[in-house]
């Protein structure tokens, strides 16, 4: 029943991309590739802007690609979720079950089978970074992981009769707080700036540590995808027929 956007002159004759929506450049890099386009920024209005603009060029479903905090406690870093369905600011959003499926059924038959789940994901309009509060909406809703850009990508999926799936590495698992300086340098664009992280460790060397810890967590969740985005590949989970 769903129908893409009418193809434009740079598609004719050739298979339209799948658009893989992401938040910050890291995963854009691992994402973008053969027959996939790539969409990303931190600010909710400048993602959007994109990838209405990248569904207007021709798109033959979306993606949501990258990584999530972790809400479910039994969740490590590198846990890939393949998600059933995203709730956030703008209400429930369902996700394309065949196309899920397939995802979820390549990554299922490599190395990466131990550490796939399948549920609902959390969409927020602002870092969830702290402990308490992943622990609360995990009870409250139900969802293994939380990210920022699912629900946009979703409702902009739904709006252009789009496929839409979901698979995201979780990189702060459910009992890890986030200190100040692992947000402080993420620009609007999605890119990473270093002298606003100099500047918090500078007024608060506590951080240190646990800026460290986050960032082996970030080298798990970013092998996963790397992984994930290969046996995606491989399997042809991200190659769709225009609707």
């Amino acid at each position: 029943m769903s129908a893409s956007a009418p193809p434009v002159a740079g598609h004719v004759g050739a298979a339209l991309p799948v658009i893989a929506v992401t938040g910050m450049a890291f995963e854009a890099r691992i994402a973008r590739g053969n027959g996939v386009d790539t969409v990303f920024a931190a600010r909710a209005d400048l993602l959007e802007h994109a990838l209405n603009a990248a569904v207007a060029r021709g798109c033959a479903g979306i993606i949501s690609f990258g990584t999530a905090g972790g809400l479910a406690p039994d969740l490590e870093p590198g846990a890939l979720i393949v998600a059933d369905a995203v709730d956030g600011p703008l209400g429930p959003i369902s996700i394309d079950i065949a196309w899920s499926d397939r995802i979820a059924a390549a990554l299922a038959a490599t190395q990466l089978a131990s550490r796939l789940h399948r549920g609902p994901l959390a969409g927020v309009a602002a870092p969830l970074t702290g402990a308490a509060d992943k622990a609360e909406r995990h009870r409250s809703s139900g969802a293994l992981a939380v990210d920022m850009e699912s629900h946009l990508a979703g409702a902009i999926a739904h709006a252009h009769g789009l496929p839409f799936a979901v698979c995201r590495a979780v990189v702060d698992p459910a009992w890890r707080t986030l200190p100040p300086a692992a947000t402080a340098g993420l620009r609007d664009d999605g890119s990473t700036a270093i002298v606003p992280i100099l500047r918090e460790l500078i007024k608060q060397p506590s951080q240190i540590r646990p800026l460290i810890q986050l960032a082996a967590d970030a080298r798990a969740a970013r092998a996963a995808l790397v992984e994930a985005r290969r046996a995606l590949e491989q399997a042809g989970a991200l190659r769709l027929q225009s609707r």
